[in-house]
């Protein structure tokens, strides 16, 4: 049986309906801290366990009976990286035998200007490689899902305003990665590997400017700020502090060209072209003309 974690979120869901469409509901089990909020996942006949990363015996008994886990990588800051080790623990103590964990594409995690997330998929890879079992680990690079993230969903009409100088990133969009993930679930030769998850072509976000162009048919003009007129205007806009500064770090990370790390990878898994930048930024801002 694979067991999938996160899987009210977006990329756990997804996955969750990629294996759907490969092997029967009754092969599949998911992890939610809150039962309720996977009702719609049982009504296709999930087998729904109730599990917490922070709580070891919770996971034990979740993991119990699983052969295959994805592990997706936290969104709780607080001591990420020891609610991984937790979660792999108690995957070893439950006798799983493959572990494909969701990490991230990054050039120097230990130099990054996001440090509060890599230092957590460190952690997270040791213990996993020193854990003795299968593993998989899927280095995924920065969802496109990002980019309406950092610059809102509505066409800007005063440009894209963000801090990231001419760093170049390999967006790939969500969906395609869990495609992917639910591929290395289900068939062979993935054992004790690492992927990197990107599109083949990296974007500035000068090239983003120039896509969104395109889109709305109107000249979009690129505003790299600095940093601290970013956070400003942000702050000023009513944007929780803790965002300014996830923010400013990822825009800073990118500026640095950390995730440029553009691979064919994600295209061998899926077996086509992932979604393009351009057609994935076409679903989100084309009805915003």
């Amino acid at each position: 049986m694979i067991l999938v974690t996160g899987s009210t979120g977006h990329f756990g869901k997804a996955t969750i309906d990629f294996l759907l469409k490969t092997i029967p509901s009754s092969g599949i089990a998911a992890l939610a801290r809150d039962k309720n909020k996977a009702a719609d996942l049982a009504a296709k006949g999930i087998d729904i366990r109730t599990g917490d990363y922070t709580d070891f015996d919770s996971m034990v008994k979740a993991f119990t009976g699983i052969e295959k886990l994805l592990l997706i990588s936290s969104n709780d800051m607080n001591d990420r990286g020891g609610q991984h080790v937790n979660a792999i623990n108690a995957a070893k103590k439950a006798g799983v035998r493959h572990i494909v964990y969701t990490s991230a594409d990054i050039k120097d995690p230990f130099q990054s200007a996001i440090a509060f997330i890599t230092d957590g998929h460190v952690k997270a890879e040791n213990q996993i490689k020193n854990s003795g079992m299968t593993y998989t680990i899927l280095k995924n690079n920065l969802y496109a899902e990002c980019i309406p993230m950092f610059l809102g969903e509505k066409l800007p009409e005063t440009g894209v305003f963000f801090p990231a100088g001419t760093g170049k990133t390999p967006f790939a969009a969500r969906i395609d990665m869990a495609e992917a993930a639910a591929h290395v679930l289900t068939t062979e030769g993935h054992g004790n590997k690492e992927y990197s998850i990107s599109s083949d072509k990296s974007y500035s976000f000068s090239d983003v400017a120039d896509i969104l162009s395109e889109i709305s048919g109107k000249k979009i003009e690129y505003l790299d700020p600095p940093k601290e007129v970013f956070t400003e205007q942000l702050i000023k806009a009513g944007i929780p502090e803790m965002y300014v500064g996830f923010t400013a770090a990822f825009a800073e990370a990118i500026k640095r060209d950390e995730f440029n790390l553009p691979g064919t990878t994600l295209e061998s898994l899926l077996g086509r072209k992932p979604l393009s930048l351009k057609a994935f930024l076409q679903t989100v801002y084309s009805t915003s003309k």
